[in-house]
């Protein structure tokens, strides 16, 4: 046993006396600092209140599907609330009021919020002609962009004047059905007077009466593949379902093109024939809508992020297109009144592209 111990201890000496001759014969290397390059614009601490606000503005209806999810989420935590839950659920399957008109509320879209969103890109409307409150009215949104925020900014709210600039008037924007499925978010743009795109909601807002108006993005989720700076490529050859509800219904049809809708967001390279847009177009056809890979800025810089940058938008809001009522249109009638609509909305490019587009790298073209 002692002999045991004695070499473990001679071990334990030579182990220890061995390492500190490694130890000190390694030559000590200076540590240098390390170097961080990067690209991230930061904002300045120092900002007026107002480009503040306008930023929460933007930010927050970015987001504003999450918050009310979430939102949602945590009632349900609260058992006391569950029967208010359930007979809320039951409520949104039942109500019809996207397929009729929405309830707009005047208050609503007049708060200083939508202000200090549309002053944030800036967003305005050019008005090029008077709207007679006398007949319904199908107004054409090109281009669609990645989210179609200047839509928004013109039709769902008045922080751009619509009502002022076409009195009498009462519009309504229109989006997928599947937006009114969503707890809390549904009945903020019903607030706004956004209604389903269905072609049943479309009869019954243009059959409420004079002065009823609908906007149909015209483009779709298909166009916000193509929403890149500095282009304007429009999908619109083959959409003639609106133009068919505006016969349909004598609605005349007005051409409206948004300059800046495809400047606010960067897009991944997606031209047709690479993979990202083969699995877009494939994501397209099953859910029916699609995911742009896109970015914006944040919130505390100002190249990294989800939110749009401050790029102006303006909306132009063209001449009517005076249509007859025909309850059976054939193609050659249809086809007829796309060709004045397919020029009105190239005059109204024309016309404006060296104020409003001098940093477009294309002119614009109809895809398909």
């Amino acid at each position: 046993m002692d002999v045991g111990k004695n070499l473990s201890n001679a071990s334990r000496s030579l182990s220890n006396s061995s390492l500190k001759e490694k130890l000190s014969s390694l030559s000590v290397t200076p540590l240098k600092p390390i170097t961080i390059h990067s690209n991230i614009e930061f904002a300045p601490a120092r900002i007026p209140r107002k480009r503040r606000m306008q930023m929460l503005a933007v930010a927050a209806w970015s987001v504003a599907i999450a918050l009310t999810t979430v939102l949602f989420l945590l009632l349900c935590s609260v058992p006391s609330l569950w029967p208010f839950l359930a007979m809320y659920q039951i409520w949104i399957w039942i109500d019809q009021s996207p397929e009729h008109g929405g309830r707009t509320s005047r208050w609503f879209r007049e708060l200083a919020f939508w202000k200090y969103f549309a002053d944030y890109y800036p967003a305005s409307l050019l008005k090029e002609a008077d709207l007679p409150p006398d007949r319904p009215y199908v107004f054409g949104y090109h281009p669609h962009g990645i989210i179609g925020m200047g839509a928004l900014a013109t039709f769902a709210t008045e922080a751009t004047g619509f009502s002022a600039a076409f009195p009498g008037i009462k519009p309504h924007l229109l989006t997928l059905a599947s937006n009114f499925r969503m707890p809390f978010y549904r009945d903020l743009i019903l607030a706004m007077g956004v209604c389903s795109v269905s072609k049943q909601s479309c009869s019954n807002i243009l059959k409420s009466g004079p002065g009823s108006a609908i906007t149909i993005v015209v483009g779709g989720a298909a166009e916000s593949l193509s929403a890149h700076p500095g282009t304007a490529d429009l999908t619109l050859r083959k959409r003639l379902g609106f133009i068919k509800v505006a016969i349909q219904h004598g609605a005349d049809l007005v051409p409206v093109f948004s300059f800046g809708e495809n400047d606010i967001y960067e897009q991944m390279p997606n031209q047709p024939g690479t993979t990202i847009y083969t699995l877009q177009k494939k994501f397209q056809s099953v859910f029916g809508f699609t995911l742009p890979l896109f970015h914006g800025r944040g919130l505390l810089n100002y190249n990294i992020g989800l939110l749009p940058y401050r790029r102006q938008i303006v909306v132009v809001v063209g001449k009517p297109i005076h249509v007859e009522q025909c309850g059976k249109p054939d193609i050659q009638e249809v086809m007829r009144i796309q060709k004045m609509y397919i020029e009105e909305l190239t005059r109204i490019w024309n016309c404006y592209k060296d104020q409003f587009a001098k940093a477009r790298t294309r002119e614009l073209s109809i895809i398909e």
